[in-house]
């Protein structure tokens, strides 16, 4: 009984093209990045390919990792090319701004993120006016890298960081706008979270305490109201639930003090 040969069964399989290495948005498909692996017959994934030259030169629409099926719906149409073009849906466009480490919060702004814009500058060109606020908020990132560009002040090569966002035509333009005429902070978010909070911005006034501001946007806790009453349980407080305060000014008249209220 113990010298009997051991029997096996032959498993049927099928192949599958898959990723020899991680592959960025927008990359062009080699022969060099795909290679082809055996899977249980019947257990492929549905859109998987048989044949490494049946996607050769389309272009990916979402980043792909090492050994991963590459699918049909990861694929720009066969006439699309590469790049980022085919990756930008219908009415959306891709804007492009260059940013430090700061502004790209310390290299975590990565492909797939999702940021909201902080803007800082003078509506009046004046110091004490000058306002930072959230001016676009949920924006997808596309890509963030690095490029070569020429220095403007001695022509010689620099190396700059650069973040393309995905965004409306009328997001484009307040983009553009707070990218050219002040400076631009980019603030991180949790992806579960597809809250837009209004925030009223603040001045450097307000933000040494030199001018009472407005009260800062909280969350209101479930299963209970605030302010007006205009806000659902649960749902961001905005600025309609608060009135900015007015400017006052404190009157002395002997031993007695008045507080008026500047209109």
């Amino acid at each position: 009984m113990q010298n009997q040969p051991v029997k096996t069964v032959a498993t049927p399989t099928q192949p599958v093209v898959v990723a020899a290495a991680d592959l960025a948005i927008g990359s062009e498909i080699k022969q060099e990045d795909l290679q082809v692996v055996s899977f249980p017959a019947g257990v492929s994934p549905e859109g998987s390919f048989a044949k490494a030259g049946d996607i050769l030169g389309r272009g990916l629409i979402v980043p792909v990792v090492k050994n991963e099926p590459i699918l049909e719906a990861k694929l720009a149409p066969k006439e699309a090319g590469a790049g980022l073009p085919p990756v930008i849906p219908e009415g959306m466009r891709a804007v492009s701004v260059r940013v430090n480490e700061v502004v790209s919060v310390a290299g975590y702004v990565l492909p797939g993120t999702r940021v909201d814009v902080v803007a800082t500058a003078s509506p009046t060109n004046q110091p004490g006016d000058t306002t930072s606020k959230v001016v676009l908020a949920n924006v997808q990132v596309l890509t963030a890298g690095t490029r070569m560009e020429q220095d403007q002040k001695d022509g010689k090569p620099m190396q700059v960081t650069v973040v393309t966002m995905l965004v409306t035509p009328e997001q484009a333009e307040r983009l553009a706008l707070a990218s050219t005429e002040g400076k631009i902070q980019l603030a991180l978010r949790n992806p579960l979270d597809q809250g837009a909070p209004v925030t009223p911005g603040i001045k450097p006034a307000v933000l040494m305490g030199a001018v009472r501001g407005p009260m800062p946007q909280q969350r209101a806790s479930a299963g209970s109201s605030s302010g007006t009453g205009k806000n659902k349980p649960g749902q961001p407080v905005t600025m309609e639930s608060y009135a900015p305060a007015m400017p006052t000014v404190e009157i002395i008249r002997g031993d007695k003090r008045a507080t008026e209220v500047i209109k």
